[in-house]
């Protein structure tokens, strides 16, 4: 069986969206979702860009503006993508003890990001997308088990 999550209006897994309202600390900046820092980071090293983008109000705003090709888009975005992507969810996950709880929660279940967009971060219309969000967060789940194993190893 597999979780399925896309708006974060879903009562237990809608904290895995990047648009949840979870804010948290990264790079010494404060972001709104991980929507706003994954983003803003298509834009490094143009601070202004960057600075735009963290202070918009909505995630669907920074979506739009991140997609747009008004600003220069970094030569390295392909390659460092999904490490951006990790850092945003660590840092989102570790900050939140009330959604780091939800995602340990699902034991060894699939997560999948199911929307009909995108075919990168989610399974896309097809149902056959890369599912890179759905990966990331499992890859974390098992990172944070680790963490809490290694612990509990170290107690007296």
């Amino acid at each position: 069986m597999a979780i399925y999550f896309y708006g974060t209006k879903e009562p237990v897994y809608g904290c895995f969206s990047n648009f949840s309202a979870h804010p948290f600390t990264l790079d010494n900046q404060t972001w709104r979702t991980s929507e706003h820092y994954f983003q803003a980071m298509k834009f490094y090293p143009h601070w202004d860009h960057i600075a735009a983008l963290r202070q918009m109000p909505s995630p669907m705003q920074v979506a739009k503006a991140g997609r747009s090709r008004a600003r220069p888009l970094r030569e390295d975005w392909e390659a460092v993508k999904d490490d951006v992507m990790r850092a945003a969810l660590h840092a989102k996950f570790t900050q939140h003890l009330e959604i780091r709880q939800i995602l340990l929660g699902t034991g060894d279940e699939e997560i999948v990001e199911n929307t009909t967009k995108d075919h990168y971060w989610g399974i896309g219309s097809s149902g056959t997308g890369l599912n890179m969000l759905g990966k990331l967060l499992v890859e974390l789940r098992e990172q944070l088990r680790a963490e809490l194993e290694g612990g509990k190893k170290g107690e007296p």
